[in-house]
């Protein structure tokens, strides 16, 4: 087993209504091996922006404890997810031109092209978190996936530039390394579901991730296994939580409760005579509740946040390439219903992403449930990278270092058998003439 696999990855997923830590590790066959969770209440974030630094510190270091008790691993170092409706992203191209045209485009010309368009002046207050290759250009030949080998004066790109709020991402770290933590990445959201969810092929077939959690829903399209567009929208689980409060005119821990095990994003679905009844504040009569007017109030919500899904995946251009369809996950995917409600008002296939795939046996079951799909994907992100090209350059970066010290190697050998061999000659070229004189 090699040292990458050896070594223990921690996700931190800081989300609106949950913050989650898992500990993991791969094991011999290439899956995970959860070997801790710990899980608090998120009082201190709100739509996936940090509001109450003090309350998000605590938060941490409970959801920290949990898993350090539950793994025995003392834990230092996290991959940290960022979320929020300050994220942005658009396409910005970028181009270099190299020296010899006859020389083959090498990964240190993509990391050169990579490291200008990170150089970009960015509105103010904004910062790049990630920007991802989606095709090159090498001289007038476009459409190119993956140039290195490739001859060529001028290399460009469209990039993927995701900007966030400055004060949002140092406010995340100021609550992390107050939690007595180091933050090894920091990565998207949905990117790090996506690791977690989706597979190969329907990353290349082409397929839009929607991730619905507590405060915001987001969204990941995938086309010929690069990622093409993200986005946020402010809504997501609590906003129909909120619904039901005010709606039924109950509490939010009851009306979280009726959400969960009472509600239906199909109306038609829920029964016209089944009555939940919820026990009345003090001294006040248990309040009746009908599940149908329940489900109406869920799907009118649910509704908004399909539509304004199928807006982005519109407004993104791919709407007619995605043969994947849409993968439902978070914590809002288990709502009763809501897969035949994506179907019905955007016409394409849809499935429920459960984070299984990658992982191995655990005793922790639970860690296999859509509401865990980030915190599994930030662990993934230790031992893979967002954009599959990323490994292939990272393994071609390790072998021609390899290469390099090889020859380097082999130029000693060779230099000293030559002067070996050079001082050999010599010696016997004085011997002869020494046994020459000799015989006179």
């Amino acid at each position: 087993m090699n040292m990458q696999n050896d070594k223990i990855v921690v996700g931190l997923d800081i989300g609106t209504t949950k913050i989650c830590v898992i500990v993991g590790r791969k094991n011999e066959y290439g899956k995970l091996d959860v070997l801790g969770m710990g899980k608090s209440v998120s009082d201190g974030v709100v739509k996936g922006k940090v509001i109450n630094i003090e309350k998000t510190i605590l938060a941490i270091k409970r959801a920290v404890q949990e898993a350090e008790d539950v793994s025995g691993i003392d834990i230092k170092v996290v991959n940290v997810g960022i979320a929020g409706h300050h994220i942005r992203s658009s396409i910005h191209r970028g181009s270099i031109t190299r020296e010899d045209g006859n020389d083959e485009i090498t990964v240190e010309d993509i990391d050169r092209l990579a490291n200008d368009i990170g150089r970009m002046v960015m509105p103010a207050g904004t910062q790049i978190i990630h920007k991802m290759p989606q095709v090159y250009t090498v001289d007038y030949d476009d459409g190119i996936k993956d140039p290195v080998g490739m001859t060529g004066v001028r290399l460009e790109a469209d990039f993927h530039v995701i900007t966030a709020d400055v004060n949002s991402i140092n406010n995340i770290e100021k609550c992390v390394k107050r939690a007595g933590l180091d933050i090894e990445n920091m990565i998207l959201e949905p990117l790090a579901s996506s690791l977690s969810v989706l597979s190969e092929d329907e990353k290349e077939a082409g397929v839009c991730l929607v991730d619905i959690g507590g405060g915001t829903t987001d969204i990941a399209i995938f086309h010929e296994n690069i990622i093409r567009h993200t986005g946020v929208i402010p809504f997501g689980g609590n906003i129909i939580t909120s619904d039901i409060k005010e709606g039924c005119m109950v509490m939010q821990q009851q009306a979280e409760l009726l959400k969960t095990k009472f509600g239906r994003a199909i109306a038609t679905e829920a029964s016209e005579n089944e009555i939940v009844s919820i026990p009345g504040l003090r001294n006040r009569a248990p309040k009746e509740i009908s599940v149908k007017n329940l489900a109406h109030i869920v799907e009118a919500r649910m509704e908004e946040i399909v539509d304004l899904v199928h807006a982005e995946i519109i407004a993104s251009g791919y709407e007619g390439k995605l043969a994947g369809g849409i993968v439902i996950t978070g914590g809002g995917s288990q709502l009763h219903s809501v897969r035949q409600l994506v179907e019905y008002l955007t016409g394409m296939d849809a499935r429920i992403g459960y984070p299984n795939e990658h992982l191995g046996k655990s005793k922790l079951e639970h860690v296999k449930s859509p509401m865990f799909a980030t915190s599994v994907g930030l662990v993934l992100v230790g031992y893979r990278s967002l954009d599959e090209r990323e490994n292939r350059y990272i393994q071609a970066k390790a072998m021609n270092q390899n290469v390099y010290v090889n020859q380097k190697q082999k130029a000693g050998k060779k230099g000293g058998d030559f002067f070996s061999k050079i001082i050999n000659k010599t010696k016997s070229l004085l011997i002869d003439d020494f046994d020459e004189n000799d015989d006179f």
